[in-house]
């Protein structure tokens, strides 16, 4: 089995709140997170998806035709938007890290079957250098 990863960047704002809390519990629980004004982040996405090489190409999946989906689909979806007020598939939703890679999971394993073989194996968002998420789609 061979993994084959692209990397993209957006730019996105969102909150970290609650609304079913008070303000005091917010601010407890998610700290300068909460912020009433918003806060930013320069988000790095990994997409891996894993295959055998094409015989005729020798390509797991064409690069290229990866970063399409993920901009069209993903990042120009979410990028300089505000996650929490802007971006209809997190309506409704708290606007984790955790939450955003499973909302760009199913998106992506819904768009990447109509390029290629390949499976999507994992994603990973940078929502920080130091703060990152995994997911599997399990």
């Amino acid at each position: 089995m061979i993994y084959v990863s692209r990397q993209e960047h957006f730019n996105a704002a969102h909150k970290l709140y609650n609304p079913a809390w008070t303000e005091e519990r917010n601010k407890e629980v998610f700290g300068p997170c909460a912020n009433t004004n918003w806060h930013g982040h320069n988000y790095d996405l990994i997409v891996t998806v894993k295959g055998q090489p094409d015989p005729e190409t020798g390509f797991v999946i064409d690069l290229k035709q990866l970063s399409t989906i993920i901009r069209q689909h993903v990042v120009d979806q979410v990028d300089h938007k505000n996650l929490n007020l802007d971006v209809p598939f997190m309506k409704d939703q708290l606007a984790s890290t955790e939450n955003l890679v499973v909302a760009f999971w199913q998106i992506l394993a819904r768009e990447i079957p109509r390029i290629s073989s390949a499976q999507l194996h994992c994603i990973k968002l940078y929502e920080t250098p130091r703060n990152f998420v995994e997911y599997y789609g399990e």
